[in-house]
Order: structure tokens, then sequence, then C-alpha cells
């Protein structure tokens, strides 16, 4: 008897399969059989940098040579938003796959995550992965006895208790908000600027910052001087090199380039034409950029950087003050806004096993898709609720393909639905949250989003409204506890 081919030995097989019932297998399933191939994850994202503050993005300063080699061993995102356009709603998104109006973030320094929740780190847990988280945090306060930054210790703060530890990390080392970017628990005495300072040489004129570092729930006290970047890598690297022999998950969350920004002599020093403030921002990015770089090292030495997926992005744009530092590039608006230049940021993913080198992409993803997409990779099924994210598995081979779900976001004053080419920006009253203003834009032609089609195109932004609204309805029932 003549051999079967291959294919139709496989069409042969599924037809049997769903003549007894059976559907196919889903990718999922597929992948679920060959768990042992699912790959380490490493979720880096930088603090207030924007979409134009890279060298591969075109910034005419910065180098960032770190950073371009991961984007050019793997796929470079032209279309990458932060889910919200300040940090800790968009931090939350990263960890669940949801937008995080589903669950309380609203805005920086509100809210937490809620023990309710399903993090990415609790998932991957189940899947027998050792887990770690890096640098900063702000979704919730990670100490109810002592003073600390923003929230931690107050009795207000008490009800806000979340650490990572509390949310499937078995390793933390993290700060509750932000830290200058160089020794980071010191500020100079006496009236200092809130954005920016040279590195305080006597460490006799300098006073508690006020924000401190936390160990597994314990308070660290020493190896804290210097590059805040480098510190946090140090305690990244040691937990990569402790999991090299089983799965990890990594997050490792940089305070810079938020301010204060502070950066050596020597990061400064290509700068010196610039003001302090811009000396000292792209200095504390370039230190960044060099951490990249060291664990792109090191996980080579380690022999675990060909199955290990890393993903760089920005929680949101530049600061919004016009007299900052920070690019935006071509695009409209900063930090706070949901106009591009707020929270369209840097995207990279880099995976060598899985991922072409040089490629890149204008498909629309958000840091929603995290979550969904590690699921996927590890065979296992989304949690039973709404899931804003979608997974990227597809991107990686096929990087010419348009979304086919559209993005939606929320802020205080604003709300807005990205499809593949358009944009719909909507203001939001302030007592009931009505859509009382709408802006149709083609953001890709139109990136600067500075011609409103709107009256062209009724029907579009009618269409869009309704989709937009629908969804804020979605997320108000989710803010019930629905979901749980």
């Amino acid at each position: 008897m003549k051999s079967l081919s291959p294919a139709l030995l496989l069409f042969t097989f599924l037809a049997c399969m769903m003549g007894h019932g059976l559907a196919p297998p889903t990718e999922s399933e597929l992948a679920a059989q060959n768990e042992g191939d699912s790959p380490n994850f490493i979720l880096i994202m930088a603090d207030d940098q924007g979409w134009g503050d890279t060298s591969f993005n075109g910034h005419k300063r910065l180098k960032t040579p770190g950073l371009d080699a991961m984007a050019e061993n793997g796929l470079r995102f032209n279309r990458f938003y932060a889910a919200a356009p300040v940090c800790s709603p968009t931090r939350g998104s990263c960890l669940t796959g949801r937008h995080p109006f589903r669950y309380g973030v609203f805005f920086a320094n509100k809210g937490h995550l809620k023990k309710e929740e399903i993090t990415v780190a609790e998932y991957l847990k189940s899947k027998d992965y050792t887990t770690g988280h890096f640098g900063k945090w702000h979704l919730g306060t990670l100490t109810t006895k002592i003073k600390d930054s923003n929230r931690g210790g107050t009795p207000k703060g008490k009800e806000h208790f979340s650490p990572p530890q509390a949310n499937g990390f078995d390793v933390s080392f993290s700060t509750e908000a932000k830290t200058p970017t160089y020794d980071p628990l010191l500020k100079p005495a006496g009236k200092a600027s809130k954005t920016h300072w040279l590195p305080i040489k006597d460490k006799s004129k300098a006073v508690p910052y006020g924000t401190r570092y936390w160990r597994n729930g314990k308070l660290v006290k020493e190896k804290l001087e210097g590059d805040d970047s480098k510190i946090i890598m140090d305690e990244a690297l040691q937990f990569i090199e402790n999991s090299k022999d089983k799965k990890f998950l990594s997050v490792i969350w940089f305070h810079a380039p938020h301010l204060p920004v502070v950066a050596s002599d020597q990061d400064r020093k290509e700068f010196s034409d610039l003001s302090p403030h811009e000396q000292s921002y792209l200095g504390c990015i370039k230190a960044l950029d060099r951490q990249v770089a060291r664990l792109r090292t090191k996980l080579r030495e380690l022999k675990i950087a060909e199955n290990t997926m890393i993903c760089y992005c920005s929680d949101n744009g530049p600061e919004g003050n016009a007299a900052s530092p920070g690019s935006a590039g071509q695009l409209r608006g900063r930090k706070r806004s949901l106009y591009e230049g707020g929270v369209r940021v840097p995207g990279i993913i880099e995976w060598p096993k899985k991922i072409k080198a040089g490629s890149s992409t204008d498909y629309i993803a958000v840091t929603s898709d995290y979550f969904p997409t590690i699921v996927e990779l590890t065979g296992g099924k989304l949690p039973d609720r709404p899931v804003d994210g979608k997974s990227l598995t597809t991107v990686f081979q096929n990087p010419k393909q348009p979304r086919q779900r559209p993005i939606f976001f929320e802020t205080n004053s604003s709300a807005t639905m990205v499809e593949q080419d358009y944009k719909l920006y909507a203001t939001t009253n302030g007592k009931n949250k009505s859509l009382v203003k709408l802006e149709l834009y083609h953001v890709t032609s139109d990136p600067g989003e500075t011609r409103d089609l709107a009256r062209d195109e009724a029907n579009r932004v009618n269409a869009m409204r309704k989709a937009l609204e629908a969804w804020r309805a979605s997320c108000t029932q989710s803010q019930s506890g629905s979901d749980y």
C-alpha cells in the first residue's frame, strides 16, 4: 500500500477526530503538548520614556545601543501602546491583561491590585515557573508599619497594601513608587529641585528621599549606592542566574527616566552643551540602556538567550510639563494625555527561537497583550472574565497582519478607541462621564493628530462612539465585582 503524505495523514487524523465529535486541537492545546519548549519571560519597562527617546526611533542626540541591538535581533513595534497615560494603570495591565478601569486602578497612587485579580505571575506559578519582580511596583503599598513613599505606612495606605509577594511573585526587590535615578534613597539637604540634581558627592549633606527598597517584604539598607538601574539589574540578574535551570518570569521595572533624574558625571558628559535637566534625563536613559545590554549579554553567557522572550516598553509618554525633557517624536501630547504622545511608546519583543531578527510591524499592540500572549505560549486558558489584551503569537510569524480587535483607553477626562488606521478621541464631562466632544484622526497618515476628520466621517464616528460606550459599560460592570 502506498504510504500517505504527512499532510494527508494529518488531514485524516483531524477528520477522524471530528467524526468522533472531537474538535481539532487548538494552538494552546498543541502548545501544552510541548510545554518544555515554552520560553522564559522577561518584561522590562522604563518609566516616562517617550516614543522618541531611543536612537532606533530617531532621537538626534541620544544613543541607545543596547535597545538598538535588541530591536535588530527581534520585533520592533512602530505602534506599541501603554494601556494608560500614567504609570500605575499601565503596570496593572501588564500583569492582568485587563484595562485598569476594570479593577479600580484609575490613576497613579490610586487603588491597588486586588487579590481577586489573576496576575501573570500567579498564572505562571501554576506552570511551575519561578517568578521575580524588580524595581518600581506602584500597584499598592509595601508596608503597613513605617512611612514609605507616597502611601505606605499611613492609615489610608493600609487598605492598599498589595505587595508583589501577595500577587504571585516568589522573589521581589521593589519600591512602592519613584526614586531618584542615582543614589535612590537620597536627596540633597535643604531646598532641592523636584526634577533633577547632580550626584551628591558629600553624603553628609544628603537626607532620605522617602522611598524605600523592600526585598521579599523586608527592608533593604545596604548596596543602594550609585546608578539605580544597575542596582535593579544586579538583583534581577542574580535571580535569573539562580533560575537558569528552570523556567522563570522576571519583571524588571526601571525608575528611569522618571523625575527626579540624576545621572553620573560620565553619563552626562556627552550632553554637556545641554541644560542640567536635559543632561540628567538623557544620562539616566543611557545608564538604563547599558543595563539592557548587560542583561542580554548575561542571557547569552548562561546559554538561555535563544529561548527567552524579552519584552521592552515604557509605561507612558514623557513627563507632561512642556518644559521637561523627553521626546514624543512627531506625536501630539505627553504623559497624562490620551493623544498619541501620551500612550504610544517604544516597544520591542525579542525571542531568537521564534522571532526573525530585524523584524518590524505596524500591528497595533498594547501592554494588555502580554498576559494573553504568555498564556497561549504556555498552553493555558485565559481566566473566565473580560480580558482586553490579545495574544501576539501570530504577529511573531506574520508581522504584516492588521489587528482585528480595537484598543480602548480611558483616563480622568478622556476616552479613546484605536482601530488600525483611525482613532476616536472623546472628552468626558465631570459628573456622569458622558462623551461630550468627539474628534477623529487617521493616525497612520497623521500621527501628529493635526487634522480632525469628525465632521467628514460622521458615520464612522457614530459607529466608533457606540463601540467605545459599550466597552466603557463593560468596565463599569467589572468595577461592580461581577468578574469575580
